[in-house]
């Protein structure tokens, strides 16, 4: 027979799940303690960063801002241009190593600690809940009756303030794409002046609506997929959230756990952590905050719940660094240390000549010309006005836009190369090009191409 306590959880299905498949609504109880306090400090200046950072401008442009549109990436009065894609590819690969470099010491912090999707809806819209619709016992008396006019008026309430907040963190968020005095402008304006941004942040809107004030804890479940990979990531050795099993068991016979269930009231993802380590658990310290209550009352030691390893847990030591953490650390730095590489090798003038579809052309029986796609890319914002060179007598550089000028990242020329049909062997040629400034006279580049003609 199954027990009627309702925090006495399942065994063979999710606490959020019931027999047939239905989902089971949380009400995860209010806690305090040191975590907690600890989490509310960092998550309040997380908050505050996300909201303001795009409104911190530095040398005319915000401190963060990624301009897709334009290919750019603004940070702290660097501008960095899209005409790299390595680079925006070590860039991610590099996160994503730290990540696995992070997990496999200290587990789910990100989770717990950092994630905006625990940090708004445990600092606001469940505070919000609290709020309007009484605490989590309340809420969940609620919900067991027929819906009432206080009852809808009260949800009603809610869910506007739901509105507003999404609607604020979505416009914080396309301002990091738009820039926020641009999408400030745009917004005092008629939706139809800019149906795409208005479709886009509408579209973000209802998405922050519905994952913070409805699917909560079953995105961490279901859909994240960082919660599936940090088992990979983990070992023995990884910090978790745990119960000491040793001291704890047996309950209420000789163990320091007395079976109050508080660890498990106040599990946002409706867990218990006493059966050991969890794909569910996000390792938010409210179960370590609930227990270390409990155990100051009965005059127990705290830590019955604490951050903690599998081995310290079976009283052996912890190794901090291990091969697996070395191994994500190694691959970071490495990925890291080419990103920089290439960051600074992109800041130079990189050319690349395109051979057109037409091998060759015969301006008359001795001139031979070839037509060339000259793409010339760099990081900055320097100017730069080409001329091209080469000691080869009688070779001569036509452009279709005269003066070659790069005022931009990424640029695009026509080049006619012309040159005496005798210098050819075989029909081919290797022609050195030295790419020059005229602004500054210097030699930006020299490389070889090779031209093409008759077999003579």
């Amino acid at each position: 027979m199954s027990s009627k306590n309702i925090f006495e959880l399942d065994p063979e299905r999710l606490a959020t799940t019931d027999e047939f498949g239905h989902r089971i609504y949380l009400y995860p109880e209010d806690v305090k303690g040191k975590w907690k306090t600890r989490k509310n400090v960092l998550s309040w200046f997380l908050i505050l960063l996300y909201l303001l950072l795009p409104w911190v401008y530095i040398n005319g442009k915000p401190f963060l801002m990624i301009d897709i549109f334009n290919r750019e990436f603004s940070l702290a009065g660097f501008t960095f241009y899209g005409v790299e894609p390595v680079l925006i590819f070590l860039f991610v690969a590099s996160v994503l190593f730290l990540i696995g470099f992070t997990t496999s010491l200290y587990g789910r912090i990100w989770c717990g600690w950092a994630c905006p999707q625990t940090v708004f809806i445990q600092s606001i819209f469940m505070k919000i809940d609290t709020l309007v619709e009484g605490k989590a016992r309340k809420r969940r008396e609620d919900a067991k009756g027929p819906m009432t006019i206080e009852k809808f008026l009260r949800r009603s309430v809610k869910w506007i303030l739901f509105f507003l907040v999404s609607s604020h963190i979505a416009h914080t968020f396309l301002g990091y794409f738009v820039g926020p005095r641009e999408l400030l402008l745009m917004s005092l304006n008629s939706p139809s002046d800019n149906w795409g941004l208005f479709v886009a942040t509408s579209i973000a809107t209802a998405i922050i609506l519905l994952d913070f004030g409805w699917f909560r804890e079953q995105f961490c479940i279901i859909a994240c997929p960082y919660g599936r990979m940090q088992s990979v990531m983990m070992d023995e050795n990884s910090l978790v959230v745990a119960y000491d099993t040793k001291r704890g068991e047996p309950r209420r016979e000789g163990g320091d756990c007395i079976n109050c269930y508080n660890c498990v009231k106040v599990c946002p993802t409706g867990i218990d952590i006493r059966r050991g380590a969890q794909l569910e658990c996000i390792a938010c310290t409210h179960c370590i905050d609930a227990c270390d209550d409990i155990m100051t009352k009965i005059k127990k030691p705290t830590g019955l719940i604490r951050y903690s390893s599998e081995n310290e847990l079976m009283g052996k030591k912890r190794s901090v660094f291990t091969l697996r953490s070395g191994v994500y650390l190694g691959v970071t730095l490495l990925l890291a240390s080419l990103f920089i590489y290439f960051l600074i090798a992109s800041r130079q003038v990189q050319l690349v000549f395109m051979r057109s579809k037409i091998p060759y052309r015969m301006v008359d029986e001795q001139t031979v010309m070839n037509q060339f796609t000259v793409k010339v890319t760099h990081q900055g914002s320097a100017e730069y006005r080409l001329r091209f060179e080469s000691e080869e007598n009688g070779v001569q550089f036509v452009s279709n836009a005269g003066s070659l000028l790069v005022d931009k990242p990424e640029k695009k020329f026509v080049l006619f190369v012309k040159f005496p049909k005798n210098i050819l062997n075989s029909g081919e040629k290797k022609l050195t090009i030295k790419t020059v400034d005229t602004i500054s006279n210097e030699v930006l580049k020299s490389q070889e191409v090779s031209l093409a003609g008759p077999i003579h």
